[in-house]
């Protein structure tokens, strides 16, 4: 995937005395009293705007955060405990910009100012072709460097990339690009997907679209359960989607017809309630009673697949494949985070969940790329080309 990297115009020099605007996500969590209550976002986009200072721009960011009104700014809406914490987390004075679209205002080489909530910009959402052009003339560079929004065309994800001077990716964003295309673009063979969920119609489409590309797709959670009915089983009063059965099984012939497989659990872990404390009982998938719920995969499923990971070339993960919440039905999960951990394969994992699950069993070292972007790492799987991706390839050529 061809873009212009923010780094390679830092380090050569193209970057000094330039004014220079990153997109960044800075939609962090907040308590009642307006306080931050976790901040890895504002700490993983200070690279970006160190790089920019270290090459002696002048440097503006902005962000979204919540879900305000456009032209109706209310307090709640402000960034300003963004750059109050950004300023304590970088050790200087970050000054918070309102009304700032028309540029009534100035930002000197080697400084930083943070512009107020982006979403609350008339027209940001729909991306206006008015506020594009404005926002194009605030700066000589525009950074995008908000993985989290690459899937939406707006006005400071797309709009600006289209009529600033220069275009680039930050180095978050472009260490997405450059897993995304390790992956999925020309990935190292075997190349083995994990999709996993509640549902198998809000990952139908990605289900659809891996068929054509992976060498086997494991399936796991409620997705397992109708995959499990799609290969004739029963699965009691387990969680499926029984009127999904004919696109589980058009997945499963697509993938044999290329000679790759869906594997269907041989055994599970089962029990007669959803609950932490519920009694666990491992049986073979063919012995599955009608008032049994699936919670995770068996023993014996779980050390196959762990077998056919070890041996992949790539693996993409998304989705734990049971309750792993739940101690009694973890292993699993566990036994598959394990697996690609000790894995030489390259690694690319997203979605919250999956995030979780990576933190619980510790292999944040081990995968080979954690992706921070939910929407946008689940709108590349379907085999869509995200907009952000779109317009910086096009700004590049």
């Amino acid at each position: 995937m061809q873009f212009i990297r923010f780094s390679d115009l830092c380090s050569s020099g193209r970057a000094s005395g330039q004014r220079v605007f990153i997109r960044a996500d800075l939609n962090v969590p907040q308590n009642d009293a307006g306080e931050i209550t976790e901040d890895t976002r504002i700490r993983a986009s200070i690279p970006a705007i160190q790089m920019a200072l270290d090459a002696g721009a002048a440097v503006m960011v902005t962000s979204h955060l919540g879900r305000p009104t456009e032209g109706q700014f209310k307090p709640e809406d402000s960034l300003a405990p963004i750059a109050a914490r950004l300023g304590q987390l970088m050790n200087r004075s970050v000054r918070l910009v309102s009304n700032w679209v028309d540029g009534e205002f100035s930002v000197a080489p080697g400084e930083v100012v943070l512009l107020e909530n982006c979403r609350v910009n008339v027209g940001e959402k729909k991306n206006s072709p008015e506020l594009a052009a404005k926002l194009g003339k605030l700066c000589d560079i525009f950074v995008h460097d908000a993985f989290g929004t690459a899937h939406r065309a707006e006005g400071t994800t797309y709009g600006i990339a289209e009529t600033a001077p220069i275009a680039c990716a930050g180095p978050l964003l472009a260490a997405e690009m450059d897993a995304i295309g390790k992956a999925l673009a020309n990935p190292k063979r075997p190349l083995l997907a994990i999709v996993a969920g509640s549902k198998v119609s809000t990952k139908l489409t990605i289900l659809q679209a891996l068929a054509k590309n992976v060498d086997g797709l494991i399936v796991g959670g409620g997705i397992a359960n109708t995959f499990m009915l799609a290969a004739g089983l029963k699965i009691g009063k387990s969680l499926a989607e029984a009127d999904l059965v004919g696109e589980a099984k058009a997945v499963i012939e697509a993938m044999k017809a290329r000679g790759a497989e869906v594997p269907i659990p041989t055994d599970v872990v089962t029990a007669k309630a959803f609950a932490a404390d519920a009694p666990a009982m491992v049986k073979k998938a063919t012995e599955v009673d009608d008032d049994d719920l699936i919670l995770d995969i068996g023993p014996e499923t779980a050390a196959k697949l762990a077998g056919q990971l070890k041996q992949a070339g790539t693996i993409v993960w998304n989705g734990p494949v049971g309750v792993f919440e739940f101690a009694a039905f973890e292993n699993g999960t566990k036994v598959i985070a394990q697996a690609i951990a000790e894995s030489s394969a390259f690694s690319i994992a997203g979605g919250g969940d999956t995030l979780a699950a990576i933190a619980k069993y510790g292999i944040e070292k081990d995968v080979g790329y954690i992706s921070t972007g939910g929407g946008a790492f689940l709108e590349v799987l379907e085999g869509k080309t995200l907009p952000a991706f779109e317009v910086l390839a096009r700004r590049a050529g």
